[in-house]
């Protein structure tokens, strides 16, 4: 790797170092990218200077110019746009939160999202990241792999803090993306979070291939798992029609 790549590729490690903490000391760069204080130094004053990181005191913080870094991306990438009309119109029907979300990883990154207007303890936003193989998303997403590259990412994973529920072995994780292989979505309950259930289903391009995935998140207290099969999963499996289709048509 060139030294002018290498300087690029810790760069982007500072940015995800605030990911610890939205004011972090030079120090804590330093510990979190596993990078000596100098170097830390030199590259949280280039993102300053490039008015990417601003000083709060001893500390340094991201500025929101950061963001457009991520709009690049979403602008580049036509699913969240296409699916956002298709979301509200799901969110409509099951008066439950909807959203869309992508690989990146061993994590799932929510990249479009329709709210419901209900508390949930899980905070969701745009950017949001969890475990690929505990959430919906993920398990909809990971059933477009091969075994051997799904135990890849198993192994790389966070599989710290699970609850009761969460699968905690790979045969079992298998099994699950089998079950989402024949029936066409995932049904994840309460292994991200108590009291939450989710089902999601893929989204495909023009060439068939899985590109993203399309999910209903639910509280348990408001839908059994059985309501959740038999009302929301037909209009979930409609909602991934509609954008696929919209994803195949889109115009070159």
């Amino acid at each position: 790797m060139s030294e002018s790549v290498r300087s690029f590729e810790r760069g982007l490690r500072v940015i995800r170092s605030f990911a610890h903490g939205s004011q972090l000391t030079l120090a804590d760069v330093a510990r979190a990218t596993d990078l000596n204080r100098a170097t830390a130094r030199r590259l949280l004053l280039t993102l300053e200077e490039l008015g990417y990181v601003r000083r709060v005191g001893d500390r340094f913080a991201l500025t929101p110019r950061v963001l457009d870094l991520g709009y690049a991306y979403l602008s580049s990438f036509e699913v969240p746009d296409l699916a956002l009309p298709y979301l509200e119109r799901l969110s409509e029907e099951v008066h439950e939160a909807s959203s869309v979300g992508v690989l990146d990883g061993t994590e799932i990154t929510y990249v479009a999202r329709v709210p419901a207007n209900r508390v949930m303890t899980v905070s969701i936003g745009l950017g949001t990241r969890f475990p690929a193989f505990r959430t919906s998303l993920g398990r909809a997403l990971l059933a477009a792999l091969d075994d051997e590259e799904v135990a890849a990412i198993w192994e790389r994973s966070d599989r710290s803090h699970p609850t009761p529920r969460t699968v905690t072995r790979l045969e079992d994780l298998l099994e699950r993306l089998r079950e989402v292989r024949e029936r066409g979505y995932a049904l994840v309950d309460q292994e991200l979070e108590l009291g939450v259930r989710s089902i999601a289903a893929p989204l495909h391009d023009a060439g068939g291939r899985t590109v993203a995935a399309i999910n209903i998140s639910s509280h348990t207290s408001r839908t059994s798992k059985a309501e959740l099969q038999q009302r929301f999963v037909p209009a979930l499996l409609r909602a991934a029609r509609d954008i696929d289709h919209a994803l195949a048509n889109r115009p070159s």
